[in-house]
């Protein structure tokens, strides 16, 4: 036994020390060569992983690989949720909270349904498929529009969806493989376990946040202010724990552990400057690290096997997200929005900017170490929407921005 604990501990210590090496040289990279670093990331997987050198894979790291798969995850959503303005996302709020959830289930069916006659494979795995595919990203998108002045409604519902789907995917996808694995369904267990997890992870995460948010608060109950930073950190893998022990998503609750925390000041909770300094910087230095981690698995996912088999596949499947899927999803749930007053061309940049990235990364990575049946062709898609729609959409976003005159910045033009 305790042979066997050294054994896993080798190789989580190994595998961090590889990820972070070959992350810091690739990141460095990426801006001499200019191109976007999560790019760079899965060309570092794919480089270290079993195509190649076979430093990493799943089979010689799985408890490595699950751990980072989850605690990422995991973290990114808080942090996800942390950019959140409830202020500006009032406005808008019915277009987030449609586009978070119908716009996520139209997405996930239609790829769901492309993918089932595309790859010939039983509906309930394309759907799954879909799923994973179906959430778009904050880690992506959140540094994307630091370099543009974007108009601040448009801005904040695409973050905000962007963090709300993503909690949102991954509680569908856990329901679907729920169901694979039990073999059964029943529409109304399976609506009632989907409810469960979603509101039980959002109890746990506005009581986890608004607890340790009084406590390194400036108020006469802000004992732990100090440590700030490191609450940060517990209040992750506290919100996950406790949701998935009751039966909600650890993920939703730490997505709304995050809300809670980045709106402090909304409740009349303040943390003291120096402390908000040192937390910003070890929360957003942990969020880099976590994104760079998972991507870099990712890369060593790709089984270049089955994508040399599937690619053109997979090439279509992202086509009918990116055009079909995406683009009804949006006028689905923004037309209904009557307060939102959305423009044409609002709704032309939504449809256009639906980055995929780290939570279905992560995803695909869960369901390839789980060896859940054509989990390759799920990776292989995955790989493939990862890298079109962040070379493709995240490279033309300020100049999509521009065209549909969205910029506040007039010199931006």
């Amino acid at each position: 036994m305790e042979n066997a604990s050294m054994i896993a501990t080798d190789e989580i210590l190994t595998l961090i020390v590889i990820i972070l090496i070959i992350g810091m040289i690739f990141g460095k990279l990426s801006k001499i060569v200019k191109l976007p670093d999560v790019v760079m990331f899965l060309l570092a997987g794919i480089i270290i992983g079993p195509a190649i050198l076979n430093w990493a894979s799943v089979e010689g790291y799985p408890i490595g690989n699950q751990l980072i798969l989850t605690f990422g995850s995991a973290f990114i959503l808080y942090d996800g949720g942390r950019e959140i303005k409830l202020r500006v996302l009032n406005d808008v709020k019915v277009s987030v909270g449609l586009l978070s959830s119908l716009g996520v289930l139209i997405s996930a069916f239609i790829v769901g349904y492309a993918a089932m006659w595309i790859f010939h494979i039983p509906f309930i795995y394309a759907l799954l498929l879909g799923a994973v595919v179906a959430s778009t990203d904050p880690a992506t998108l959140v540094p994307v529009f630091k370099e543009i002045t974007l108009k601040d409604k448009v801005k904040q519902t695409v973050i905000s969806e962007s963090a709300f789907n993503d909690a949102v995917g991954a509680i569908m996808v856990f329901s679907i493989l729920a169901i694979i694995q039990s073999g059964t369904f029943s529409l109304m267990d399976n609506l009632g376990q989907l409810v469960q997890m979603a509101l039980g992870g959002i109890l746990v995460g506005a009581a986890i946040g608004m607890s340790l948010s009084v406590l390194i608060s400036d108020t006469k109950y802000g004992i732990m202010h100090d440590y700030a930073s490191i609450i940060s950190i517990v209040s992750v893998v506290i919100a996950f724990i406790f949701a998935e022990k009751i039966g909600g998503s650890g993920y939703m609750a730490t997505f709304t552990t995050g809300l809670v925390c980045g709106n402090k000041k909304r409740l009349r909770l303040w943390v003291p400057e120096e402390d908000f300094i040192t937390q910003t910087h070890v929360r957003e230095t942990l969020a880099f690290v976590m994104r760079m981690a998972i991507f870099i698995l990712l890369g060593t996912h790709v089984n270049f096997h089955v994508l040399g088999k599937y690619w053109m596949s997979a090439l279509i499947v992202v086509i009918v997200l990116m055009f079909v899927a995406r683009p009804l999803s949006v006028l689905a749930c923004v037309l209904p929005d009557r307060k939102g007053k959305w423009t044409f061309n609002e709704i032309g940049f939504l449809m256009w900017v639906r980055e995929t990235g780290v939570i279905p990364a992560a995803l695909s990575g869960m369901i390839v170490s789980m060896k859940i049946p054509h989990s390759d062709v799920i990776s292989s898609v995955v790989f493939m929407t990862v890298l079109i729609t962040l070379g493709v959409q995240a490279s033309t976003t300020k100049f999509v921005a521009r065209k549909l005159n969205l910029l506040e910045n007039k010199e931006e033009f």
